[in-house]
Formats: C-alpha cells, structure tokens, sequence
C-alpha cells in the first residue's frame, strides 16, 4: 500500500505540471498522416489481396472447366456418314438425329473456321498439334460413348452423356476460334494505326 500512495502524492503533487505539458507543435498533424499512411497501405494491401484472390478464383474456374470438357465429351467429328458401325443418336430416333445433325455441323463449321485461322497463320504448329491431340481424345471419348450406345440404346444417361459431348465440343471450339478472332481483328487494328 505504501507504493500506491507514493504514486498517488507523486501525481497529485505534480497535477499542475502533468495538465500543463501540451504534445508540441504539429503533433496532432503528424499523427493524421501516420494514420493515413497507414491506412492507404491497408487498402493497398486489400486492393492486391481481392486481385490475387479474383485470379486465383478465374484459374480455378477456367481448371474446372477445362477439366470438365476434356473429361465430359466431345467429337463432332464422328458422323454417322462415317461408315461407322457404331451406334449414333441418328440411330435412337429422328429427333436426336436433327439434334445430332445440328452438332455435327456446327462443329465442323467451327474446325474449317479454325483451319482458316491456321492458314492465315495465327496458329503455331505446336498449338495445331495441341488442338489435334484434344480432338484426338474427344474422338476417343465418343468412341467410348458410341459402345455405351450400343450396348443400352434406351439408356438416357448415355444419350444425354452423347449430347452433353456436342455441346462440349461445339463450346469448346466457338470459344477457341472467337478468341483467335480476336487477337486478328486486334492485330488489323493494331496494323492499321501503324500505317
């Protein structure tokens, strides 16, 4: 107790002195601005934080997308004009085989938009032979899907898994050429304001 009270009299004798010592000059204003720097790396930090975190999120989404087109289906390239003995939706019954229809087309309109490109040179070889390597495997996917076909005709699991490979396929090679597209029109824009 003796402590406390020698603290206490050392305040209470020194009340005057203690109340009268004002921060100096420009104290407050220098606090502000520390306040404020540090506010602004805050939200900097935050801001860079939100961009990482929308990234990683786009990569993410664009993994698990890709995933599911390489792993869903897609071969619009089989038609049933192939001479294939394997089943197609034309074989289940007349409306798939307009649905069919319309697929195989697009699709094949999306691969002679993709060799135009090609030939105009905005493809490498490597991206050429990385494109022929995925319709490689959609092909071996709708091999896949065609023995399940012909094994359970009446199966809606495998005629939706055979519509669900077109839709892949047809996106999945919109999305490609749009792109490419692009990056031309980019490129004749780009060529033109340097003329």
């Amino acid at each position: 107790m003796k402590k406390k009270d020698n603290i206490e009299d050392l305040i209470l004798n020194n009340l005057e002195e203690l109340n009268d010592n004002e921060p100096n000059e420009g104290h407050f204003g220098r606090f502000e601005a520390r306040l404020e720097a540090l506010n602004k790396r805050k939200k900097v930090f935050s801001l860079e934080v939100v961009w990482k975190v929308a990234a990683a999120a786009i990569f993410a989404f664009l993994v698990v997308n890709q995933g599911i087109i390489w792993f869903s289906t897609d071969s619009g390239n089989q038609t049933p004009a192939t001479g294939n003995s394997d089943m197609t939706l034309a074989t289940v019954s007349a409306e798939y085989e307009e649905v069919e229809f319309y697929y195989t087309n697009a699709i094949n309109v999306g691969l002679n938009q993709w060799e135009n490109l090609a030939e105009q040179g905005l493809i490498s070889q490597e991206e050429q032979q990385m494109m022929q390597n995925e319709l490689d495997d959609f092909e071996k996917v709708f091999q896949k899907l065609q023995n399940d076909l012909s094994s359970s005709p009446n199966d809606d699991r495998v005629i939706n898994a055979m519509l669900e490979y077109y839709q892949t396929k047809l996106s999945l090679i919109n999305m490609i050429v749009e792109k490419l597209q692009e990056v031309k029109q980019k490129n004749n824009e780009n060529h033109e304001t340097e003329s």
